[in-house]
């Protein structure tokens, strides 16, 4: 197994992991709000953690699926990971003033399940094809 795509189900799994953050922030912020306002303040309370997010997800989703579709070649990885990024990044810039807040709940949460459907395919094939020899 060569050196990079030793890396490719760890790099699948933590950005699995961050999409998984991403929606979990997403849904449960306004609750946690209601609850402790204080942490309105912090850093999970400020739009600066979507960015530090789309920052890890973007550069860290299409490292991990362009490893793995370089050696299984599958357009579905493709497809989902590109849809996801898609989503998310059209949630960050247009936001909920043009979007509204349910909708960019929506496109944000929207984003992040295809981004992990996504790299769950392509760690799935890439363990595949360890496996076989």
């Amino acid at each position: 197994m060569n050196t990079p795509s030793r890396y490719a189900p760890l790099l699948d799994k933590f950005a699995v992991s961050t999409s998984a953050i991403c929606a979990m922030h997403c849904l449960c912020l306004p609750v946690v709000l209601a609850v402790f306002p204080a942490l309105g303040a912090t850093l999970f309370g400020q739009e600066s953690f979507h960015v530090l997010l789309l920052w890890l997800v973007i550069p860290l989703s299409f490292v991990a699926l362009s490893m793995g579709c370089l050696k299984h070649k599958s357009w579905l990885v493709v497809f989902f990971g590109m849809t996801g990024l898609t989503f998310l990044i059209a949630a960050a810039t247009l936001g909920h003033d043009f979007l509204g807040e349910i909708g960019e709940r929506i496109t944000t949460l929207l984003g992040a399940i295809f981004i992990a459907f996504g790299h769950i395919r392509n760690y799935t094939l890439c363990r595949r094809t360890e496996c076989d020899h």
